[in-house]
């Protein structure tokens, strides 16, 4: 049996770092002695979150970085080469969200988080797979860390070009995994639920009136239903990542729609869509 990973002196990168579960995994990671790499597009929080970590004496460094760009990614993962003779493992964790309904939806929109959501996920895989296999024939432990969503396997209404892109990575996480078997290169694909962060109050927002009457609705009906913190969801992660696990579903809501959605799979996006709706009553009623 393999030992418990440790993160000590390891080179971590970590996409959407700036805020959220991106954040909470830097704090994390440093606590175990990891050297950091954090990309973000805000670079005032970014250098936040660094400040941060530095303060407490963690290896730490950012760069501004557009996962939808795959250049931007190309540069990122030169950073890492050239700061720690290549990664030991990147958490690909940068999203955002939209809702709308398909017959309105907003092409640039779709576009715009398709290109964060599934192609930075593709861009961080292939920018730093050369330096991964590179460690893994050094018998070094290596990790790619892919960010899906529970909705990869339950749909809900508006939330169709966000539900495709977690799918996707879930897919894509799936093929990449058999390709990387024989590497040494782990992958891990994570499945959170309702998680407290920044996602619903920055998504961007088309006619949402089949689900909530306002935009503050839905952010209160968001944060009602996000019971997991970002520091819960990174332990678990972490705590994935140390035992060399291959898929993780984070939160109670996350692994109940998991059972429904392997039980009766027509049947869970319509409990989902239920639920949605009768949160939206018990909000209008209070």
């Amino acid at each position: 049996m393999l030992a418990m990973r440790s993160f000590h002196g390891q080179g971590i990168v970590i996409t959407g770092a700036a805020s959220g579960i991106g954040e909470a995994l830097a704090h994390t990671l440093a606590a175990q002695g990891a050297r950091l790499l954090l990309a973000d597009v805000h670079a005032e929080r970014l250098d936040a979150v660094v400040a941060a970590l530095r303060a407490t004496g963690a290896d730490c460094r950012a760069q501004v970085c557009d996962v939808a760009d795959r250049a931007s990614v190309l540069a990122l993962a030169d950073t890492a080469q050239q700061a720690w003779g290549g990664a030991h493992g990147v958490v690909n964790n940068a999203g955002v969200g939209l809702v709308a309904p398909v017959h309105n939806l907003s092409m640039p929109d779709a576009h715009w988080l398709m290109n964060i959501n599934f192609w930075g996920v593709v861009h961080g895989c292939q920018a730093f797979m050369p330096q991964l296999q590179a460690r893994a024939r050094r018998q070094e432990d290596t990790v790619i860390v892919n960010i899906s969503s529970i909705f990869a396997m339950v749909s809900m209404p508006t939330q169709s070009i966000y539900n495709a892109s977690k799918a996707a990575v879930r897919g894509f996480s799936d093929a990449l995994r058999e390709e990387l078997r024989d590497s040494g290169v782990r992958v891990l694909c994570v499945h959170p639920g309702g998680i407290q962060t920044r996602i619903c109050q920055e998504a961007r927002l088309g006619d949402i009136s089949a689900v909530a009457d306002t935009p503050q609705a839905l952010h209160a009906q968001f944060d009602q239903a996000a019971r997991t913190t970002a520091p819960q969801a990174a332990q678990a992660i972490v705590r994935a990542m140390q035992d060399r696990r291959t898929r993780l579903l984070i939160g109670a809501d996350a692994r109940l729609g998991d059972v429904i959605y392997r039980l009766w799979p027509t049947r869970a996006a319509p409990w989902l869509s239920a639920l949605a709706r009768r949160l939206r009553q018990h909000a209008n009623a209070s």
